[in-house]
Parts: structure tokens; C-alpha cells; sequence
């Protein structure tokens, strides 16, 4: 590691990085943890390189950067006009940054391009959190075909009155249920109060599919505990774990693995075997400060290449089990079969006909 004048560089395989500001304070002391400061974030990416790249290797990356920080009360934009925003999602890669940076071009919804950050080496993702990036956000794709998803993606998320604990238990019915199915689930924590599971499955369906797949295996945890929901709109969900089926959606991205995020103490999204994730009671102890020792014991998703699996089981939950289509979220066009974006509680009944279209006055 070498330093210059309010500088350091670090030594990142073949590359130099250069980091400014390295004593910039990105996370304020807990009562549990230290203060992070920059340099320490960019040297945790470099130490976890490896897992991370095998997490994000070829896939369309956003950044979720926090350029000052991050630190109580801030915020992270809500869209591309929310200028008083601390943090942002950065899905172009930005002006000026090095030319062996490598991008994959995708397409979002709305048929508008970008060019967006691909890490293929350590040093694309020091690099990054150079920038200010805490989260890494892969795309379930990786560059040769981004038009078809590689990744099921299953996140269990806790609603209010709910707890990890009730989390673990649905993970562990999910895991369950993949089994009988002939798949094979891979769980991390979310960094947060949640859980995802990843199924690695063979490219060859739409986002679309997938999405669907998600929803049938969504409605079948709903059948065998009470304490899961499907439902989108929030009113509805109860103090139950919500299988968010619509993160499979083009242009939709969860944390990556290994990937630090915007709250106290540094939490880390963690790659946990089955048997670790049942032993875990405070998602938060998995942090910046932890995480690297327990990687001693190998990478929990090692493996996860090895088998990519078809979709056709979860799929045929989605043809069998009743309930339809389910909405989509509010970017998003107006999709074939979807019920209406009202919620239901202001949901006038004559207003709408049995196709769900509103009837006009």
C-alpha cells in the first residue's frame, strides 16, 4: 500500500486504486461497533474479493453510493429528481471513470438503455466503493445474455410484528419445499431484518417467467404456513413474512452477496450455509467488523454453479395453484391480466368491471 498527499492506493491485483479521503468517516460508532471509516470499506471489498466477484462476476451492477457517508438520518433517493437525497442508485456508469472498467449494456422496462458497471476483476469493485459505494445491486443475468435470468431470487421480507425468527422458519420451509422440488437453495441475510434464498437456474426464461415461478412458490409457503403472504398491497399483509416476488422483474435488484448496507454498524448481506443461518438470532452482528473471520470456514455458496436448475416445477405451482396474476409495481406498464393499481381499501367496486377496467362515468 502506497500513500500520497491525502491519498492512499491501494494494491488491488494487478491494479492501483487510488483513495481519497481514506479518514472519512463512513459509519459513526455504535455501541457494539467501531466507526468505519473509507479506506476501511475499500479494504474490506478488497479482502472479500473473491466471494464477491463470485457473486458478481459478468452481471449489470448498480451502485448504491453514499459519496459523504452514511450516517443516521440520511437518505437515499426515491428517483432521478430527489436532488436533497444523500445516497443514489448509479445504473450508468459515471463520466470519468478508468477505461478498464468493464460495462454490460442493458435495457430497462421502459426500453431506455445504459451501460452499467460489470465487474470481472478485484479491482472494479474497489473502484467502486472508492466512489462511495456501499451495496452492490447485481442483476439476476450475467453479460452474454441479459435478457434471461440466471437467478430465481426469493426474498423473504419481515413486515411489521414479525421477527428474524419468523424469517428463519419461512426460509427453512423454502428450502424445504425446493428440495422436494429437485432445487436446490442457497440463503444471506439481507443486511436488514430479512432473508434471500437464490436457486442458480438455467437462462433460458423471461423475467416474466421467473417472476411467475417466484409467485407459484410464494402461494405454495403460503399453503403450508400461515405466517407468509403473497399479497402486494401492504394493508393486506399482515404481520406476516411477504414473498416479494416482483425483485425478480427486469431492472429489479436485491443486495449482492457480501455487500455492505446503509445502516448502523455496518451490517453485511451474508452468505450463510443452512445449517449457520439457523444458529443467527441478530442479523446485525454480521458486519464489516465479523463477517471477514467467518470466511475462514470457506464460502458457504461455493457450489452454487454447479447445477442449474429448471424452472418447470415452480412454474407448474404458478399454472395450478389459484389466485391469478398479481400487480406489478407502479414504474411499470400496465402488464396483461393484472389486477387494478388501487388499493384496495379506496377501491370503489362500481367503478371497475369483472376484467378489472375502469369503467368511466
Amino acid at each position: 500500500m502506497a500513500s500520497s498527499k491525502d491519498a492512499v492506493v491501494l494494491e488491488v491485483g494487478d491494479r492501483e486504486v487510488r483513495v481519497s479521503s481514506p479518514g472519512r468517516v463512513v459509519y459513526d460508532a455504535t455501541e457494539t461497533t467501531p466507526q468505519v471509516t473509507k479506506l476501511q470499506v475499500c479494504e474490506y471489498v478488497a479482502a472479500l474479493a473473491g466471494p464477491m466477484l463470485a457473486a458478481l462476476h459478468d452481471r449489470p451492477t448498480a451502485m448504491e453510493r453514499w459519496p459523504d457517508g452514511w450516517h443516521e438520518g440520511m437518505r437515499l433517493a426515491t428517483g432521478p429528481r430527489d436532488p436533497d437525497a444523500d445516497g443514489f442508485y448509479q445504473k450508468r456508469l459515471p463520466k470519468g471513470a478508468p477505461d478498464w472498467i468493464s460495462t454490460a449494456r442493458i435495457t430497462f422496462p421502459s426500453g431506455r438503455t445504459a451501460d452499467e458497471l460489470c465487474p470481472t476483476e478485484a479491482g472494479h469493485l474497489v473502484w467502486a466503493a472508492q466512489m462511495g459505494t456501499l451495496t452492490f445491486h447485481p442483476w439476476p443475468v450475467r453479460r452474454p445474455d441479459v435478457d434471461h435470468p440466471d437467478e430465481l431470487r426469493i426474498d423473504l421480507d419481515p413486515q411489521p410484528g414479525t421477527t428474524f425468527a419468523d424469517v428463519r422458519r419461512v426460509a427453512d420451509t423454502t428450502r424445504e419445499l425446493l428440495a422436494e422440488l429437485g432445487l436446490r437453495g442457497f440463503a444471506k441475510t439481507s443486511g436488514n431484518r430479512g432473508v434471500h434464498v437464490y436457486v442458480r437456474i438455467r437462462p433460458e426464461h423471461s423475467f416474466e417467467d421467473v417472476r411467475h415461478a417466484a409467485i407459484g412458490l410464494g402461494r405454495e409457503l403460503e399453503r403450508r404456513d400461515d405466517g407468509v403472504t403473497t399479497a402486494w398491497w401492504k394493508e393486506e399483509r399482515g404481520e406476516r413474512v411477504f414473498v416479494d416476488f416482483n425483485q425478480n422483474n427486469r431492472d429489479r435488484t436485491i443486495a449482492g452477496a457480501w455487500s455492505l448496507r446503509a445502516r448502523p454498524g455496518a451490517p453485511v448481506s451474508t452468505p450463510l450455509t443452512w445449517a449457520q443461518l439457523a444458529e443467527v438470532d441478530d442479523p446485525a452482528a454480521l458486519n464489516l467488523h465479523t463477517v471477514p473471520e467467518r470466511l475462514a470456514d470457506g464460502d458457504p455458496w461455493a457450489g452454487m454453479d454447479d447445477d442449474a436448475h429448471d424452472l418447470a416445477p415452480l412454474l407448474q405451482l404458478w399454472e395450478t395453484l389459484p389466485g391469478g396474476e398479481l400487480n406489478f409495481p407502479p414504474d411499470y406498464p400496465k402488464m396483461p391480466g393484472e389486477p387494478p393499481r388501487v388499493q384496495p381499501s379506496k377501491k370503489v367496486a362500481a367503478h371497475w368491471d369483472d376484467a378489472g377496467n375502469r369503467v368511466e362515468d
